[in-house]
């Protein structure tokens, strides 16, 4: 399978230009980031058993004082009157859906139908029957996208709904049937660090014996989760964040849909949680198609949501 990078974009700028010629492309919209702002994307490509097989899908808006307007229509995409696809995107721990924000505002000003579903981050199972539980009220195709932690949940709540055509992982975990997403953080990262200087520790009631909830140190949210994002925003997000039971990354995973559905990987070689290496081998079992954000943090999705709704794009034009 070939991992080789295809290509390398260095700035917002040209990434707009780049993905005007991309094919096959979707007519989204994004926010167009400070012309200061400087990102490198490598889209890599590689495929097993004929999946993932799409080239890069657009996120392009044109922009009016750095605020996006008008979408630009693109071909490439399923033309008007076919079914489109709903994209779901799931959270991961210490977050909640407002994490997707960004990529929810750039979806619906293209007019698909997204959903930033709750994610309950008490264990693997019942997490995953919960949001499969949500898949199953949705007609027509789904495009599932899991951050995180969220992925691990998406790898088990897409088997078994045949309306899931493709899986996106964000700086995620991509179990294999028996692993945990504990297990998948990689050898380096930050979280491999004492417990008690990690997290804080709370009971919750009705919790498993040994279970408590989780709360990410502001220290280690700041410097290893937040790290791309400005101090403020990332002091506000540890306040705000939601607990994780640590039963969510001790219960093995039961599933393994990227086996059967194609797959996407948006990898930030930034990321301290989810190490680019634990990300890039996860991918290339799945056969995914790969692009690295050069940079960013495990928050990629929030500080620059326009790369990953690039990648979303790519998934949601690979449904026919």
């Amino acid at each position: 399978m070939n991992l080789e990078p295809e290509r390398v974009i260095t700035s917002p700028a040209r990434t707009a230009r780049r993905l005007r010629r991309a094919a096959p492309v979707l007519a989204l919209v994004v926010a167009a980031t400070s012309a200061a702002a400087t990102t490198a994307v490598a889209q890599t490509g590689g495929t097993a058993s004929g999946r993932a097989g799409g080239t890069l899908g657009a996120t392009v808006g044109r922009t009016v004082g750095g605020t996006a307007a008008d979408p630009v229509p693109l071909a490439g995409c399923p033309s008007p009157g076919r079914v489109k696809p709903t994209v779901v995107l799931v959270h991961g721990a210490w977050a909640d859906a407002s994490s997707w924000n960004g990529e929810v505002r750039s979806l619906q000003r293209a007019g698909y139908a997204v959903r930033a579903v709750a994610n309950p981050l008490r264990d693997l199972t019942s997490d995953a029957e919960t949001v499969a539980d949500f898949l199953k009220t949705v007609s027509g195709p789904i495009v599932l996208v899991g951050h995180s932690y969220g992925g691990s949940v998406i790898t088990n709540a897409a088997a078994g709904v045949p309306n899931v055509k493709a899986l996106v992982y964000v700086d995620a975990a991509a179990p294999d049937v028996g692993e945990t997403n504990g297990q998948l953080s990689g050898s380096d990262s930050d979280l491999n660090g004492d417990p008690a200087t990690l997290y804080d520790k709370v009971p919750y009631p009705g919790a498993p014996a040994g279970a408590a909830d989780l709360y990410l140190k502001r220290k280690v949210f700041v410097r290893s989760f937040a790290s791309d994002l400005p101090r403020r925003t990332a002091v506000r997000l540890w306040a705000t964040q939601r607990a994780a039971s640590t039963s969510a990354f001790t219960t093995p995973s039961k599933a393994a849909a990227w086996k059967t559905i194609p797959s996407w990987f948006f990898i930030s070689t930034g990321d301290r949680i989810i190490t680019p290496s634990s990300q890039r081998a996860m991918a290339r079992r799945a056969g995914s198609k790969v692009t690295e954000f050069k940079g960013g943090s495990h928050l990629t999705l929030i500080s620059h949501p326009e790369a990953v709704t690039s990648v979303i794009g790519s998934a949601v034009c690979s449904v026919r």
